[in-house]
């Protein structure tokens, strides 16, 4: 009997496998992590190679070590392989052997500004708005895919003749799981690439002949749960299919059961993403929120408000490996709770750029409000802090969307083991704080999109009964304090725009 689901959670610094059952349930995990690529500042890549080494390595490991055996026997207890991925990141590579043409480049790639920026000038802000959704910003997929046909040498020509396949992370792994027969996305990962028509469902041509980008560059859209194919039996020891993919914030609110019209959740990784569930109608943000898929079942979409933190853990990460000043990105609650305040210290990481409702690629990170008291407590606590500013943020433009205030936030992601900033969080957001008592929900919505069409769950709604809150943490600073504490983060950002 088939009794687990495979999920791949491919993220920004890590690649994870995650087994689940039925209920669930996670019954076995291995992560990696994944190396970062600076080449100027700005520019983040990875290596395509690692990513896909790192996955299938993982796959076997989780599967031998908790399925039944690293051969035929562990992979029959496989059902179904669920793929979540880190978005917008970019692969163009080689249909005749599958290789790379360049490294990815990630997401909080900051090299396609000066591009979005020519296009904003055109006029064309509008028109890639009301199609797509989103707002023209590098952050998508479009100026990247731009950026490698002009920068690397024949790639332009290798794509109008049809030689090249583009991909974000999903597509690039389930090509070569199956072995090169499978060009395809889901449409999630497709909403993001400024390319995609959400009201169609399509890829737009008025976009594709806009920015000179081949159809024929682009995989095939799915629904999130499809057949997507089958891997190449060698690689896990035996064929499994592939029935399930989602972007990793899509995938985290479908973990979190945000299914419904108005349920909200905020995912705290390298960045953080807010997903607020807006039902059947692609309502446009007029305060520079993104509209987004938040699932595509059965041909009909689902739609989405998304609000996006280009470095929330990313700032903590800084702290490690950047400055030295912490050992483990744990270390900060105890920080945090050391001190009374950060004594008006505010540190706003605008490593690549601010993202919503901002949307300033050339913004960059600083630290504010320094003084002669000032040390090691009160710079990651300002570094905690920065992530529920940035939050509220999100949570105040949403608002001035008529969206109506959600009745809690659910949050995921490697940063909400942190009691005090999940307390704090719920402080300046003046909103109850549901912490799941799942933390993995990105592999769990994969998986779940998985068992769908593998039999596991006759629907959707089935997915609902099994979220639990491991914590709820409820608003309790004064609106005075919240306000003044604010205030001095929007005076912050304003000094960081204005440098």
């Amino acid at each position: 009997m088939q009794k687990y689901l495979l999920a791949i959670d491919q993220g920004t610094t890590s690649t994870r496998a995650m087994l689940f059952d039925r209920d669930g349930q996670p019954r076995g995990r291995a992560q990696r992590e994944l190396a970062q690529i600076y080449p100027r500042d700005g520019w983040v890549e990875h290596d395509p190679e690692e990513i896909w080494r790192t996955a299938v390595a993982l796959c076997r490991q989780v599967i031998a070590e908790h399925a039944g055996g690293a051969d035929a026997a562990g992979a029959a207890a496989v059902a179904a392989i669920g793929i979540a991925n880190q978005r917008e990141t970019s692969i163009i590579w080689r249909r005749a052997d599958g290789r790379a043409i360049h490294n990815a480049i990630v997401w909080q790639d900051r090299r396609g500004a000066e591009f979005c920026e020519r296009l904003a000038g055109e006029g064309c802000e509008a028109l890639v708005r009301g199609k797509t959704g989103l707002v023209i910003d590098p952050y998508f997929s479009a100026s990247k895919i731009v950026w490698l046909l002009e920068n690397i040498p024949g790639a332009r020509h290798a794509a109008e003749q049809g030689e090249l396949a583009f991909g974000t992370v999903d597509s690039f792994l389930l090509w070569r799981l199956t072995g090169g027969r499978v060009h395809a996305t889901d449409a999630t990962n497709a909403s993001r690439s400024m390319l995609f028509n959400i009201h169609s469902q399509d890829w737009d041509d008025a976009l594709l002949d806009l920015l000179r980008i081949p159809r024929r560059l682009l995989p095939e859209v799915r629904d999130n749960s499809s057949e997507f194919g089958v891997t190449e039996g060698q690689l896990l020891g035996g064929k499994i299919a592939i029935t399930g993919i989602a972007g990793d914030q899509q995938a985290a609110a479908i973990g979190q059961a945000c299914l419904r019209p108005g349920m909200v959740k905020a995912t705290f990784g390298t960045g953080c993403f807010i997903l607020q569930n807006i039902g059947d109608e692609a309502a446009i943000s007029d305060d520079r929120l993104v509209t987004t898929l938040a699932y595509r079942l059965g041909g009909k979409p689902v739609y989405a408000v998304e609000g996006s933190i280009f470095n929330a853990g990313a700032a903590l990460q800084w702290l490690r490996d950047g400055l030295g000043i912490i050992g483990e990105a744990s270390e900060s609650e105890a920080h945090a709770r050391a001190i009374a305040d950060s004594g008006g210290v505010y540190l706003v990481p605008a490593f690549t750029g601010l993202g919503a409702p901002y949307w300033d690629a050339a913004a960059r990170g600083a630290i504010l409000g320094l003084s002669r008291d000032s040390g090691i407590s009160q710079v990651t606590r300002a570094a905690l802090e920065s992530v529920c500013y940035q939050t509220r943020d999100l949570m105040t433009a949403m608002a001035q969307d008529g969206i109506a205030k959600p009745s809690s936030l659910r949050v995921d992601g490697g940063m909400v083991g942190n009691d005090w900033l999940m307390q704090f969080l719920a402080d300046i957001l003046d909103l109850p704080v549901e912490r799941a008592a799942m933390s993995e929900t990105t592999a769990l919505g994969a998986a779940y999109l998985a068992g769908l069409k593998a039999g596991f769950y006759d629907s959707i709604d089935d997915i609902s009964g099994h979220w639990k809150c491991e914590r709820l943490f409820r608003p309790a600073l004064a609106a005075a304090q919240r306000e003044r504490l604010c205030a001095g983060w929007r005076d912050a950002v304003r000094r960081v725009r204005s440098f």
